[in-house]
Order: structure tokens, then sequence, then C-alpha cells
């Protein structure tokens, strides 16, 4: 059920803000993408070695030139948040920077201050399919907006605009929901394609930093500032269908593994939990390690869940492999 072993990867170091989350995405159970300093780093567990795919310290000019005026080249972003999905990469900076790469092409397709606020933080970006197939790129800002722009030629397609700074947003696996949360007791649930809201979710304590999807489209998780992941049923919002707990930070990110078996929930250091989702989420294991967690994400196939150290002196990429128990071999024996 559960990882059974770890391995230290390789180690790296990461200037953490207080909203640093989601420097960690795995591809493949060989293939993770991850912060170092201003560098992205593709590591490859069967050659033990990283290679740099995106420098965010230089001067960055996309290589693509349409996008209808939205080009103003970036340098030495602080990268806040990220996402690899499709072999496209996303990342979001701390002055409202958006940065796309195509991970089979050289060069940034696309690179952009998407807002001049003073407080323009990217929170949070996604990379989606909408219901006609057409892929699409999401980015949740702290000036209250949310923005979906075309994965094709960049070309903004909407920006909805919310009462509140946005800390995270996400959109359901058919292309069709919004998860909108932030700097409210309440989250929203709204039209991926008008940014509409079409429902509310009440019964957190502070503010909302984390979200994901189950697989089915059914259940959605959120991660608060109070120290809990609540799960919905999207067909019946007017109440959580359970609470899960963390033992002493905000819930800052979470992840469901393809399957919809595990939950996996990381609190901003040290502990990091995984429950069981064919139990009803009441078996768990904590994982206990040291230092400031810069991302968790699953392997694509279920076997492996990764975890990111951020941290100056034990930074590391840890690598916790699942555990089968074969138990068709007890009566052989």
């Amino acid at each position: 059920m559960l990882p059974s072993r770890v391995l230290i990867l390789m180690c790296y170091q990461c200037v953490l803000f207080l909203k640093l989350r989601n420097l960690l995405w795995a591809t493949s159970k060989h293939d993770v993408y991850l912060m170092q300093n201003y560098s992205v780093m593709h590591w490859s567990s069967l050659l033990r070695r990283g290679k740099e795919v995106l420098n965010v310290a230089k001067p960055i000019i996309p290589t693509l030139q349409k996008h209808s005026g939205l080009v103003h080249p970036v340098s030495r972003v602080q990268i806040s948040t990220m996402t690899v999905k499709e072999n496209l990469m996303v990342a979001g900076g701390f002055h409202g920077e958006l940065i796309c790469k195509n991970l089979n092409q050289s060069g940034v397709a696309f690179c952009s201050k998407i807002s001049t606020d003073d407080n323009a933080i990217t929170n949070a970006v996604d990379v989606f399919r909408n219901p006609s197939g057409s892929l699409r790129v999401i980015a949740a800002n702290n000036d209250s907006q949310v923005r979906v722009l075309d994965a094709e030629n960049f070309a903004s397609l909407g920006c909805f605009k919310y009462d509140w700074s946005v800390n995270n947003a996400s959109v359901s696996p058919d292309g069709k929901l919004l998860a909108v949360l932030g700097d409210s007791t309440e989250g929203l649930i709204a039209d991926a394609n008008t940014g509409k809201v079409t429902g509310n979710l009440k019964g957190h304590l502070d503010y909302s930093f984390a979200s994901a999807w189950h697989p089915n489209g059914q259940i959605l998780a959120t991660g608060n500032q109070d120290t809990t992941c609540r799960l919905w049923d999207i067909r019946n919002l007017s109440q959580s269908i359970a609470v899960l707990k963390g033992r002493m930070g905000a819930i800052r990110a979470l992840r469901f593994t393809s399957d919809g078996r595990f939950l996996a929930m990381a609190e901003p250091a040290d502990f990091v939990h995984i429950f069981d989702s064919q139990s009803g989420y009441t078996q768990s294991q904590e994982i206990d390690i040291f230092g400031e967690i810069a991302g968790v994400s699953f392997s694509p196939d279920t076997e492996a869940l990764f975890v990111g150290v951020a941290d100056q002196t034990y930074g590391s990429l840890l690598e916790f492999t699942r555990k089968h128990y074969y138990q068709y071999l007890d009566c052989m024996i």
C-alpha cells in the first residue's frame, strides 16, 4: 500500500519564500522536474544526473512571436510555482511573470508579466484540455484574477476577477469546472470557460492554498491554513465529506495518484501524509522528514512519490517507492 524506501537522489538549494510551493513535477517514474536556484532541472533516476532545461537568471526572450501583444522579456525570475504537463512546462514568478516552454523545443515559447500589480505574485499555474480537446494554460495571481491562455499561440482567452487574492486554481479532469481558492474562508467552484461562480465551499476556518481533483472528477480536495484538507463531492457541495488533519502547518500541496487510490498532502515543512481513498481516507501514513517542502508529485504509474526538500544545508530530492504485498504467494509456501 505505502512507500517502502527512500533515496536521496540529488542535492539542491532553493531560496524559500512563504508562498513557495509546487516546484516539483514527475512526468514518469524516471523523469522529475524541480527548481535548483534559478534553474529548472530535469533529474533522470536512470542516468542518476540532472540537466538544466530552463535558466531564469538571464534575460528570457520568447521564440514564438505571435502573442497578441503580451510579449515582455523577463530576467532573474524568482519562480513561485510550476507545472509540467502535456510536454509543456509552465512557471510563475513573484512579480507576476508567466513562462511557458515546450519540452520538445529549444528556447522559451512565451514569457511575460501578466500582471502589473504591485503584489502580483503568480500563486498557481495549471495546464488542461477543455471539452473540445484544446490545450489551455491557467494562472492564478495575487491581484485577485485568474487568467486563461491558449497553449498554441498564448493568446489571452479570458480573465476572471474575484473578490480576494487567488492562491490556487485548478481545473477538473473534464475541463469544465474551475476550483478557485484564496484569501477567504470560502472556496469557489466556477465554470472553467466563463469564470462564473456555480458553487461555494464552506467549512474551512482560514485561507486556502492548494487543491487537487480526483481523476474521476467527482471529488475535490482543498488544503487550508487551518491545517486541514477537506474533501468535497462536487455533486453536493452543502458540506465536505471528510476532513483530513495535518500535524503542524498549513496544507500547501495536494496530489492524487493517477488511479485515484492515494492522496498525498504536504505541510510547509517536515510532514507529508498519504491517505488511502479505498479506506475512505481513514488509513494513512505519515512521512516525517527534515526541511522545508518545495513540492510533492506521484509518478504517473503510481509507483513512486517524489518529495522536494528546499534547505540550504539538507536540500534534496527524495524518492519513496510503493510497496506491494503479494498475498497470493503465501499459499504457495
